[in-house]
């Protein structure tokens, strides 16, 4: 194995732990996602992936060559011939428990997403390239996937692959942990403006000024808070028991059945005494509403709509809420009509989870401890790197 326990004794010796701050682009809507642009192999070429709290595994779209491969910025990734062997633990990282390779001396591996799409390809390690906020530039191997046979799902990007964010020991985050190069800790803040950063470590936020409560485990091996009952307008819903996560990989937010069809139902009692009528010709989104004359920010719309709030548990009490403001749950149209940012799960196959995505986590700084296992949130400036941090290269 080339990078082993002795490998990272020797980056924890070497270096002082840092953190990494990646700028992001794009925005929710009309973009539909964001990407984050990032350095790969020797000599280094730009790919842009999809910065996804919602899985481990990071892959590009590689020339293997690529049986099917999407439209994407770049061209196709060269793979180096690093390959890892089924032996490796990254590669039980990845592998279900059911799966074998026919060939040990590589590890296959396929990954499914909720909204239908895939990914079947082999792990390899390359380098990465990175400038650390101690003033470093490191390019340290990490494992990643190069992945010749894609299925686009629903909510397909046109990008050159995923940038694997989870907890999972597959991660960047992880592996770059297990190197002594950060601390297992990553974070994002994505502006309602488009564009933000992401960030691996603990040298980027103040701890002091954000809520915190704890990352469950017991129930998903998802960044989650664990379950949370739904507030509307500072009121109780009666809708509890509401499995929450966060998934920077999903530009929408999912509330199973209930939960959905409960805020949908209030919204419609609240906007009935409005000027605001069902706009049935923009699909959009699910659900529209439009005006006397076309709005242009959600600023012109935010008076008729109420606050939305998960209060997760703490010893049986509802103690830390999340708040999602008309800004973090509302699109304007390009018809100019206002849509709900708030989808089914339960259509698209979510059944127990209810996703918080990119649209409810803007303008809020999202950590994931994952050496405290805690999340901790707060309001942010997301359209400023932190001065004096270093970036990507």
């Amino acid at each position: 194995m080339l990078f082993g326990a002795s490998s990272s004794s020797v980056y924890s010796h070497r270096i002082m732990v840092s953190s990494i701050i990646l700028p992001v682009y794009g925005n929710v809507y009309p973009r539909g996602f964001y990407y984050v642009p990032v350095l790969v192999g020797d000599p280094p070429r730009p790919y842009f992936l999809d910065p996804d709290t919602g899985s481990d595994l990071t892959w590009l779209q590689c020339d293997a060559p690529c049986v099917r491969c999407t439209r994407a910025p770049h061209p196709l990734y060269k793979p180096s011939s690093d390959l890892i062997p089924c032996r490796d633990p990254l590669c039980a990282a990845v592998q279900p428990e059911y799966y074998r390779s026919e060939t040990p001396e590589q590890c296959d591996y396929e990954v499914e997403y909720a909204d239908g799409g895939s990914s079947l390809g082999v792990l390899l390690r390359d380098a990465m390239h990175f400038n650390l906020t101690n003033g470093l530039t490191q390019s340290p191997r990490l494992g990643i996937g190069c992945g010749y046979d894609q299925i686009p799902g629903s909510s397909h990007h046109p990008l050159d692959g995923v940038l694997g964010l989870g907890k999972g020991k597959a991660s960047i985050v992880s592996q770059l942990s297990d190197q002594g190069l950060t601390r297992n800790v990553v974070g994002h803040c994505l502006s309602a403006r488009g564009g933000g950063y992401i960030f691996i470590g603990d040298q980027v936020y103040d701890s002091s000024r954000m809520v915190w409560t704890n990352s469950s485990s017991g129930y998903t091996k998802h960044y989650s808070p664990g379950f949370a009952e739904l507030v509307y307008g500072r009121r109780t819903t009666g809708v509890e028991n509401l499995l929450v996560i966060f998934d920077s990989g999903s530009s929408y937010t999912y509330f199973a059945s209930e939960a959905y069809h409960t805020l949908v139902s209030l919204l419609t009692r609240d906007l009935h005494r409005t000027s605001l009528k069902d706009a049935t010709d923009d699909d959009t989104l699910p659900v529209c509403w439009k005006g006397r004359r076309p709005f242009k920010s959600i600023r012109d719309v935010k008076k008729y709509f109420k606050p939305l709030a998960l209060s997760f548990g703490d010893g049986g009490r509802y103690a830390s809420h999340y708040d999602i403001p008309p800004e973090n749950y509302l699109i304007i149209s390009m018809k100019g009509n206002v849509c709900l940012g708030i989808l089914n799960g339960t259509e698209v196959g979510l059944q127990n989870y209810n996703i918080i995505g990119d649209i409810s986590m803007q303008d809020k700084m999202i950590v994931y401890d994952n050496e405290k296992t805690m999340i901790g949130w707060g309001s942010a400036n997301c359209e400023k790197i932190p001065k004096g941090k270093a970036v990507a290269l």
